[in-house]
């Protein structure tokens, strides 16, 4: 297997792996290999650092910073800001796309929202330039709250 960091014509950055060099070469000739934040085929390889073999006796330095405590404080401090934006923001459900896209082109008042949409539906919004985010954490729609 063979990584490689991949950028498209719109500057997305990712990673990517191959069973060869010849099998990305004939998955991109095919138009195989496309942008998973943009779904371009523009698609060409970036550069990288490259991955330099240690030797098959020496073990990984460990920082020892990695505990599962701050991974839970991690969780939870986002949660907490997520919470808290959310506390701000209107539920607009299943016509969030329909919503931010009004916004963006200023058929309605401006706000923060937050919704469902389909994986379409914000690929769209992003082509059309429409700013938007996933949440990081699941939310359970207030209508869906006990």
């Amino acid at each position: 297997m063979i990584v490689f960091d991949l950028k498209c014509s719109r500057d997305h950055v990712f990673e990517a792996w191959f069973g060869s060099t010849a099998a990305y070469d004939a998955q991109r000739a095919k138009g195989q290999v496309r942008c998973p934040l943009c779904d371009d085929h523009d698609v060409g390889k970036a550069v990288m650092a490259p991955a330099i073999a240690s030797k098959g006796n020496s073990r990984p330095e460990r920082s020892g910073k990695f505990s599962p405590e701050a991974a839970k404080a991690a969780v939870t401090a986002l949660a907490a800001f997520q919470a808290e934006a959310l506390k701000t923001s209107k539920w607009v459900g299943d016509r969030f796309a329909d919503r931010a896209r009004a916004m963006h082109l200023g058929d309605e008042t401006s706000g923060a929202i937050y919704g469902e949409a389909s994986v379409a539906e914000a690929r769209a919004l992003i082509d059309d330039g429409v700013p938007i985010a996933p949440l990081l954490l699941p939310v359970v729609p207030p209508n869906k709250v006990n």
